[in-house]
């Protein structure tokens, strides 16, 4: 199970009632919508038949990420259906995650915003992740999506986790030129952070203690371009990477989903950052099951 789906069968017996009730409420609301005289669930039967078959196709999509081709070959099923549902089951699979109560924030524009997504935190780490893109053939896109740092194109997210390695906070996607400490203040700006709590980053958020002083921070010591690091320097380096880590550790389980992993196809508009928001909202919901 957990190979195919990412879930273990515990899981995915605890996510299936609360997907069932997703699913009914969308149908009851477009039942009112169409004026419909029939009883929900009437008509032609497809290619999904029953609720389980429904949770296990979504989450093997994200977790094996298929090609549409593959997809209709396993299920039967015309390509067009196969990405059709597809579409339609992971919009039904994020507003059950919300029902968990598992999903991260994505506003971090006050204080009081910052404490509902870290209520009990001591101290967060902050990290910049990306993912591969297929190139695309529009020169602007391009450029936008071209990352020095990886040699490719990708897009990326900030993240912020805390100890338990939850993620609480995940930014908008961008395009992978974008830096990660100006993305950090467009989305999460640390005025709207509490300054007695550490914040963990890496050096891509270099300038975090000019811009913002008196907040504490654990911050790596950047090699001097003309001296090299005295050996108390690198120690220190070393114990601050093995705590920062944990960022590390968190992201690593977001990806153990292929649809966060393998070069992203698809090509419908803001899917890429849907995609990355319910792969962080399983990764939650995996935590808050095994805790």
């Amino acid at each position: 199970m957990s190979a195919l789906t990412g879930a273990t069968a515990t899981e995915f017996k605890q996510l299936l009632p609360d997907f069932i009730k997703t699913w009914e409420s969308s149908k009851r609301y477009q039942h009112r919508r169409d004026a419909g005289v029939r009883k929900i669930g009437a008509g032609r039967k497809g290619f999904l038949k029953s609720m389980e078959t429904k949770l296990f196709y979504v989450l093997f999509y994200y977790k094996c990420y298929p090609t549409y081709d593959l997809l209709s070959i396993i299920y039967d099923c015309n390509r067009s259906n196969a990405c059709r549902r597809q579409f339609e089951l992971g919009n039904l699979l994020e507003k059950t995650l919300g029902r968990k109560r598992v999903l991260p924030e994505r506003k971090m524009r006050k204080l009081e915003e910052f404490f509902k997504a870290f209520p009990e935190a001591r101290e967060v780490f902050i990290d910049g992740t990306e993912r591969p893109i297929q190139r695309s053939k529009d020169k602007e896109k391009q450029e936008e999506n071209y990352s020095g740092k990886k040699k490719k194109h990708t897009r990326k997210n900030i993240v912020i986790t805390d100890k338990k390695k939850r993620i609480g906070f995940l930014s908008k996607t961008e395009g992978g030129k974008n830096h990660d400490f100006p993305m950090l203040k467009r989305y999460a700006s640390p005025d709207n952070m509490p300054t007695k709590i550490k914040k963990h980053l890496d050096l891509g958020f270099k300038g975090f203690q000019n811009q913002f002083p008196g907040h504490k921070v654990s911050m790596p010591k950047r090699k001097p371009r003309t001296k090299e690091l005295t050996e108390f320097s690198k120690e220190q380096n070393k114990k601050k990477s093995a705590i920062r880590v944990l960022v590390e550790n968190a992201l690593a389980g977001v990806k153990r989903l292929r649809i966060v992993t393998d070069v992203f196809r698809n090509k419908k508009k803001n899917f890429d950052d849907q995609a990355m928001f319910i792969s962080c909202g399983l990764w939650n919901y995996h935590l808050s099951v095994k805790w």
